[in-house]
């Protein structure tokens, strides 16, 4: 059976998703992997800071699709804290790598560098800003963790965590065949769903439509223009997702934003008697610091994230 190392098979995942470049900083933790990076067909981009260099993986995984920031352990791993809660609230698909104690250095009460509460501190603190994190210290798992972090990203568009211990990056394991995890979702419900939000919009005498910056994230700003075209109904978007639609469209509204936002696109949005919200996150930023005035009645709200097994 075929072979594959820790290390690489991250970076040929990478690779299949469409991460081309990779932002950081290296450090001693890191270096073996870094290595690695600079032998790939990736690009690496070094920058002056690791915070500097997660904020660009964002901007990258904005545009690109999907992004990638690599850093060492402690030092690095916890400056990139702040712009990975940043993606992870605003759904930016970024890979935060950062490199780690070796398996066989984690002996009990060992004193290395970078340590601070236990060597999971870092785990534990990106545990609450991703949508999955792991740490890769089993190569004969290694490909199942892998695997199972990077379909998160794509999954949710937000980023996740993978640790690499540096003495497990050039580790050796047998590949296997890959699984991936299938949605699991009612489909009566989510007809009926589909039935009842067609029949509200044919019976408004205003639908407007806002448009999210999910469908940005998961590449669906074309069916937002296919259903414009076939429904004819008036759109808006809100600061997030500004560019999910050509501007120039006849049935572009502006950005909507409550009181702050232009008078005309507030006086349409909020006098429609049908909204249909595709995607975007009601935030007080994105109303206007909650000078909105929508009424829930008429809502109908639709997400991009589902329920997975």
């Amino acid at each position: 059976m075929a072979t594959a190392v820790v290390g690489t098979y991250l970076i040929e995942r990478m690779v299949e998703l469409g991460v081309r470049h990779v932002f950081g900083i290296p450090g001693d933790y890191v270096l073996g992997f870094y290595d690695q990076l600079e032998r790939s067909e990736l690009a690496v981009v070094n920058c002056a800071d690791e915070q500097g260099a997660g904020y660009a993986a964002d901007a990258y995984a904005r545009v690109n699709g999907i992004g990638a920031v690599c850093v060492t352990y402690g030092v690095g791993g916890l400056k990139v804290v702040n712009t990975t809660a940043q993606a992870f609230a605003e759904k930016s698909p970024v890979i935060v790598i950062s490199g780690g104690p070796g398996i066989g250095e984690r002996g009990r009460g060992a004193l290395l560098h970078h340590k601070v509460r236990s060597f999971e501190s870092q785990l534990f603190v990106f545990r609450e800003v991703t949508c999955a994190s792991a740490i890769v210290d089993d190569a004969d798992r290694a490909q199942a963790e892998i695997d199972r972090v990077l379909a998160a990203c794509r999954r949710h568009s937000q980023p996740v965590y993978l640790e690499l211990p540096r003495d497990v990056v050039d580790a050796a394991f047998t590949l296997r065949p890959r699984e991936e995890p299938t949605p699991r979702r009612d489909e009566a419900e989510l007809q009926e769903a589909l039935d009842e939000t067609k029949e509200l919009l044919a019976g408004a005498k205003r639908p407007v439509i806002i448009a999210g910056e999910e469908l940005a994230r998961f590449g669906a700003a074309d069916r937002l223009a296919a259903l414009l075209e076939r429904s004819g109904i008036p759109v808006a978007t809100t600061i997030l997702s500004k560019s999910v639609l050509d501007e120039t469209d006849p049935l572009y509204l502006g950005v909507y934003e409550g009181a702050l936002g232009h008078e005309t696109t507030r006086r349409y949005v909020e006098h429609s008697d049908c909204l249909l919200i595709l995607g975007a996150n009601l935030s007080d930023v994105t109303l206007g610091i909650n000078t909105a005035r929508l009424d829930p009645e008429v809502m109908i709200r639709s997400s991009a994230a589902e329920t997975w097994v």
